[in-house]
Protein backbone atom coordinates (compact mmCIF):
# COMPACT_ATOMS: atom_id res chain seq x y z
CA UNK A 1 0.00 0.00 0.00
CA UNK A 2 1.92 3.46 -0.60
CA UNK A 3 2.08 6.22 1.09
CA UNK A 4 1.54 9.68 0.96
CA UNK A 5 5.12 11.12 1.77
CA UNK A 6 6.96 12.78 -0.96
CA UNK A 7 9.78 11.77 -2.94
CA UNK A 8 13.13 12.61 -1.60
CA UNK A 9 14.35 15.79 -3.00
CA UNK A 10 17.72 15.12 -5.14
CA UNK A 11 19.68 18.31 -5.95
CA UNK A 12 19.94 19.90 -9.13
CA UNK A 13 23.98 20.44 -9.64
CA UNK A 14 25.77 18.25 -6.99
CA UNK A 15 28.71 17.98 -8.85
CA UNK A 16 29.70 21.94 -9.25
CA UNK A 17 31.99 23.32 -6.01
CA UNK A 18 30.92 25.68 -3.92
CA UNK A 19 33.62 27.96 -4.62
CA UNK A 20 36.65 28.80 -5.76
CA UNK A 21 38.67 27.52 -2.83
CA UNK A 22 37.23 24.13 -2.80
CA UNK A 23 37.19 24.02 -6.66
CA UNK A 24 41.39 25.09 -5.95
CA UNK A 25 42.05 22.36 -3.53
CA UNK A 26 40.13 19.32 -5.19
CA UNK A 27 42.51 20.72 -8.28
CA UNK A 28 45.35 19.98 -6.18
CA UNK A 29 44.20 16.71 -4.55
CA UNK A 30 43.84 15.70 -8.40
CA UNK A 31 47.14 16.60 -9.02
CA UNK A 32 48.88 15.73 -6.45
CA UNK A 33 47.28 12.14 -6.83
CA UNK A 34 48.44 12.10 -10.56
CA UNK A 35 51.71 13.34 -9.14
CA UNK A 36 52.00 10.36 -6.91
CA UNK A 37 50.85 8.15 -9.41
CA UNK A 38 53.04 8.74 -11.78
CA UNK A 39 56.20 8.82 -9.40
CA UNK A 40 55.14 5.20 -8.10
CA UNK A 41 55.40 4.28 -12.02
CA UNK A 42 58.83 5.20 -12.62
CA UNK A 43 59.79 4.23 -9.51
CA UNK A 44 58.70 0.69 -10.00
CA UNK A 45 60.22 0.76 -13.41
CA UNK A 46 63.27 1.36 -12.19
CA UNK A 47 62.79 -1.14 -9.56
CA UNK A 48 62.28 -3.76 -12.38
CA UNK A 49 65.10 -2.67 -14.66
CA UNK A 50 67.37 -2.95 -11.78
CA UNK A 51 66.02 -6.65 -10.34
CA UNK A 52 66.22 -7.68 -14.24
CA UNK A 53 69.65 -6.04 -14.76
CA UNK A 54 71.01 -8.04 -11.54
CA UNK A 55 69.63 -11.24 -12.61
CA UNK A 56 71.45 -11.20 -15.64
Amino acid sequence: MPTETPPPYFPQNPLSPGDEKTARKLRLTFYGCAALAALLLLAATVGVFYLVRSLL
